[in-house]
């Protein structure tokens, strides 16, 4: 039944896309091509004043930076905000619950980039570029053009399965990003003389020689395991696509799963190799929150996950190891140069649910949220590191405080390069990549395949018939 209603709403939101602009661009809509912005002296933060909207959001410090400013908010627009917030565990679920119930509640909502595949495609998003782009509802002071390209452009999709982000509408705005490299403890490395690695096969010996550096119970290196989606995206998408691996790509108007492919298999026999050698005893129940609880503990040598996740363990009081953290770019395998090293992009950020009967407010409390100043405090006092504006990445304060954390300014700086989302964009996401989570899992701790190509190879079948009812264009 949810494939057969998916089917239906693509083939709407296909007819929708043919009109849809990138970026703060254009219409997104045949209903909206009529659309006519207002005047910019028709700007007024109190122009909503009065109205009460409700906001949801994923436990986390961005949501916390973001709680600590409402009162702001309030008194700045005469907007009541009343808000949840849910630990990560249940929020999507949660989530998806309101929004499907088509209420209108909640009006704002904090979410990934990737649910934009799931979440737009249902119509449960309201495109943001006619909000953007009008100068009687946009402070002039908000400049769309100074986000990092990457962070917005990552939030932008036409609704056609296979088809990469970065065109049609603008579906959300992002709050902070999160890019996949190593951390690792520096005074560990110091006292037990070993240099950081920066190739795959230094990494697994690295990481196998430093197991209970610390005693008995520490380990190499951290890194998620839990039967679920987000176990893929962080480390492992980064060196799959780093390897040259691809999840999909599109063959004769279908998506076919490429997990069999050389590449694919190689990385993934590379991953399992590195968890059994070096990666922590209790592996498969493993969240980014235990991961990089370890490295901060002092238990863990390193971590290959969210360039944040170590920054959350690393200033001052945040954990036994605070100020002993530093970063590199993610070790290439063999082959490989700087040019090939990718990153995966995950992007918190805030939407707009399209059936909110308060868009008008909505979309204030999305653009204060989003904005240059508020970025400003979130980056620095308000430990969301990784900004989305460029102006804030080039402030004198930014750099003071987030530059402190060594090496942490130019690994961003690195993996920028060529960070985005390395995924192929499509309604499925979920169910296959938690699909891909359970083989990785079975490879770890059974012997349920012979090999890793035998389990790739079966993994592909099922990922091809997930995803079989899809129709798509080159």
């Amino acid at each position: 039944m949810k494939k057969r209603l998916v089917s239906v709403l693509l083939c709407t939101a296909m007819v929708a896309s043919m009109v849809v602009g990138c970026g703060g661009g254009s219409t997104t809509s045949t209903e909206e091509e009529d659309y006519v912005a207002g005047d910019a002296a028709d700007f007024d933060w109190k122009n909503y004043e009065g109205t009460t909207i409700n906001v949801m959001f994923n436990e986390h410090n961005y949501s916390k930076a973001v709680i600590s400013k409402i009162e702001e908010f309030e008194e700045k627009t005469g907007i009541t905000v009343e808000y949840s917030s849910t630990p990560e565990s249940n929020y999507f679920d949660k989530l998806n619950t309101s929004l499907s119930s088509r209420s209108g509640t909640p009006d704002v909502y904090m979410t990934g980039a990737y649910q934009v595949w799931e979440y737009a495609s249902a119509g449960y998003m309201e495109p943001l570029e006619n909000y953007i782009n009008d100068p009687a509802k946009t402070d002039p002071n908000y400049n769309f053009d100074d986000f990092i390209p990457a962070t917005v452009e990552s939030l932008q999709w036409d609704l056609v399965p296979g088809h990469a982000v970065g065109e049609g509408s603008q579906w959300a705005l992002p709050m902070g990003w999160e890019l996949n490299c190593l951390a690792y403890n520096k005074n560990v490395f110091s006292e037990k003389g070993v240099e950081v690695p920066t190739t795959t096969d230094e990494l697994l010996e690295t990481a196998t020689a430093l197991n209970e550096f610390n005693g008995s119970g520490s380990y190499g290196v951290a890194v998620r395991g839990t039967r679920e989606w987000a176990t893929i995206h962080p480390g492992y998408m980064s060196l799959f696509a780093t390897w040259g691996g691809k999840d999909f790509e599109i063959e004769d108007g279908k998506l076919v799963c490429q997990l069999d492919s050389k590449e694919a298999i190689e990385m993934t026999d590379y991953w399992v190799e590195l968890i059994k050698a070096a990666g922590p005893s209790q592996w498969s129940n493993y969240t980014w929150y235990e991961a990089s609880s370890d490295l901060g503990a002092g238990k863990a040598a390193m971590l290959f996950d969210a360039t944040s996740a170590g920054y959350f363990q690393n200033f001052e009081g945040a954990s036994d190891q605070s100020g002993n953290i530093a970063w590199s770019t993610i070790p290439l395998p063999e082959g490989k140069t700087e040019e090939d090293m990718k990153a995966n992009v995950w992007i918190w950020s805030l939407a707009m649910n399209a059936d909110s009967k308060n868009k008008d407010a909505a979309w204030y409390f999305i653009q204060y949220f989003t904005s240059p100043d508020y970025m400003l405090y979130a980056g620095t006092d308000g430990a969301s590191p990784d900004t989305p504006r460029q102006s804030v990445m080039d402030s004198e304060e930014y750099k003071a405080v987030v530059g402190s954390a060594d090496n942490y300014l130019e690994s961003i700086a690195a993996l920028t390069e060529n960070a985005t989302i390395q995924f192929t964009p499509q309604p499925y996401f979920f169910e296959c990549t938690t699909k891909w989570a359970e083989t990785l899992q079975d490879l770890v701790l059974t012997d349920k395949y012979s090999s890793t190509e035998e389990a790739m190879k079966q993994l592909k079948g099922e990922l091809d018939t997930i995803v079989s009812d899809l129709q798509v264009s080159e």
